[in-house]
């Protein structure tokens, strides 16, 4: 057998065994006709090498997209309604509502004195000083959070809150379509829109004006962005080299031993910029683009070695990585620098003028304002890396996916006749409680996420592995830092994707026995009825809504730890 032919049945075996189940035949067109493995050069034609590298294809529908929009619309009201309640500034919207309120009138954080959240909460907004504040994140989440205060006023809570509700619900419409994307399932695409729709942690945050749910929309959209790029940059591969067959009807030896480069990828360079505004929101931010691209960079030298390229690994160094990296981490650099322009442009920002003062012989070739930022930088890093003081609600990264230390954002407890109370004592919280039964499934579907991923080299296993490992894992480094648990929703959606993809291998297949089927449907709409029960049950704690005492008490009897 000469090289050539070997590569086409090496890559037909490869290609069946990356996607079992998958049909022999190019089309519906093609029935009756031979299939590849009978006919070696059909592998190389457009549509058989484009089905190889893409598996089977559902077309979205009405209702693929409907049923996430419907998700996202029950959500929404979960975050919207009553989301001005409580009229005050909670845990620490203390320090992102009014820098973003300073960026409205400054476009850099001013001094406040310390008593000043009630005076903002009652409209007052003038005892804000001259003075430049010291901040030690980025700007991209307040000027979010501004967006809301300019549309509805600093001295509307509603506003205050606004962008977090907004990007919140947004999310949950990402998630949902991301999942019927991944699954090729509408109805898994809808499970995945409502398990985020009704969870405590997902709902907190996105009616409370903290930096993180911002990081997670940007890391959601990021996501997306790279699940389109692959698709994208698999109909390339399969296109050019299929171009190349016209004359032969195969590829050259030369022609498959690197393969074809797939030029500029406009999915990837928005991915870095939506890394680049997650890194701009939270520092965080960046480990999400270290896994994310080498996440893509692997899915591309797995679409090389699927469609015969010989050195599908150098290839995918030298003609996807290199220019993978290019499309990304510069685009995500320059797009995070420019979210300091407030900054930049400002005469009065804290050490806008550090370089004047400084000069350096080695750095002094860059301009005045970008050592002034780099020295900014430098002394946040410090700041972050000894920041270990003590906290009543700090959680150490292992507890957080068993929830085992939630966050208060906020108790009052009035008395009888105030804020709707009708008992001797009522409460009125806000507790960073997740919903328990989407929240220990998810953890165990880790476990049958990772089995999947090596045993079966399953790619949407391993996308979801990744990120959440690009969310979490990167805690542990820091095992002296004060943390807390609701850092996890920077990777909730992704804990959220790897539940769903439990729930479908128990619905099973569409080919499947029906008595396997109703089961699966069973199971998975008990699941699904017990999750909806429990978020009515905990929507008091997560909504600052006034209960009495002993309803309080009795909703806490599963976090007795909070």
């Amino acid at each position: 057998m000469d090289p050539v032919s070997r590569t086409i049945h090496e890559s037909a075996a490869t290609a069946a065994d990356t996607h079992p189940g998958a049909p022999l035949t190019t089309s519906r067109r093609s029935k009756g006709r031979r299939s590849w493995v009978e006919d070696p050069f059909a592998f190389y034609r457009l549509n058989a090498l484009r089905s190889r590298l893409l598996g089977p294809r559902v077309p979205f529908g009405l209702w693929g997209w409907l049923i996430p929009v419907l998700t996202a619309a029950l959500g929404g009201v979960l975050r919207f309604v009553r989301l001005g309640q409580p009229e005050s500034l909670i845990f620490d919207e203390t320090y992102y509502v009014k820098d973003a309120y300073s960026y409205l009138l400054s476009g850099y954080e001013r001094n406040w004195p310390d008593d000043a959240d009630k005076a903002f909460a009652s409209g007052d907004q003038s005892v804000i000083q001259d003075g430049a504040s010291y901040v030690v994140h980025p700007p991209v989440g307040k000027w979010m959070i501004a967006f809301g205060l300019w549309l509805f006023g600093p001295d509307n809570s509603f506003g205050w809150r606004f962008s977090a509700a907004l990007v919140g619900t947004l999310s949950i419409l990402l998630i949902a379509l991301i999942a019927r994307k991944m699954f090729q399932s509408t109805v898994l695409g809808g499970i995945a829109g409502l398990l985020v729709a009704i969870d405590g942690h997902h709902i907190v945050h996105s009616r409370t004006s903290l930096l993180d749910v911002f990081l997670m929309f940007w890391v959601v959209v990021a996501f997306g962005a790279l699940l389109l790029d692959r698709d994208d940059g698999r109909r390339r591969l399969a296109r050019r080299i299929s171009e190349r067959c016209r004359s032969s009807g195969v590829p050259s030896e030369r022609d498959l031993l690197l393969g074809p480069w797939l030029g500029i990828r406009w999915w990837r360079i928005a991915a870095g910029v939506a890394l680049g505004l997650a890194i701009g929101t939270k520092w965080s931010g960046v480990f999400f683009l270290a896994v994310f691209g080498l996440m893509t960079v692997l899915w591309d030298m797995n679409a090389r070695r699927i469609a015969g390229v010989r050195s599908w690994l150098t290839a995918g160094v030298v003609k996807d990585g290199l220019f993978a990296f290019l499309c990304m981490v510069p685009v995500a650099a320059a797009t995070y620098v420019a979210s300091w322009t407030g900054w930049l442009l400002s005469e009065n920002a804290y050490d806008r003028h550090w370089a004047s003062s400084n000069p350096s012989a080695v750095w002094g070739w860059l301009p005045d304002s970008l050592r002034s930022l780099a020295e900014y930088h430098r002394s946040a890093y410090s700041f972050h890396q000894g920041l270990s003081s003590e906290h009543p609600y700090e959680a150490n990264a292992w507890t957080w996916l068993v929830m085992g230390r939630p966050t208060s954002f906020y108790f009052d407890d009035p008395a009888r006749g105030q804020e709707g109370c009708q008992s001797a004592e009522c409460a009125q919280a806000i507790s960073v409680v997740g919903n328990p039964l989407i929240w220990w499934a998810a953890a165990a579907a880790l476990l049958v996420l990772l089995c999947y991923w090596v045993g079966r080299r399953d790619w949407r296993a391993g996308a979801i592995l990744a990120g959440v490992a690009g969310g979490y894992l990167p805690w542990f480094l820091f095992p002296d830092r004060t943390t807390f648990f609701f850092y996890a929703i920077a990777f909730e959606p992704f804990l959220i994707l790897g539940l769903v993809y439990c729930l479908g291998l128990i619905l099973g297949k569409d080919t499947a026995p029906s008595w396997r089927r109703q089961g699966g449907i069973i199971i998975v709409g008990a699941f699904l009825v017990a999750a909806v029960a429990a978020a009515a049950f905990f929507l008091p704690i997560w909504t600052a809504q006034t209960i009495p005492h002993e309803a309080w008490e009795l909703r806490m009897w599963m976090p007795s730890w909070i």
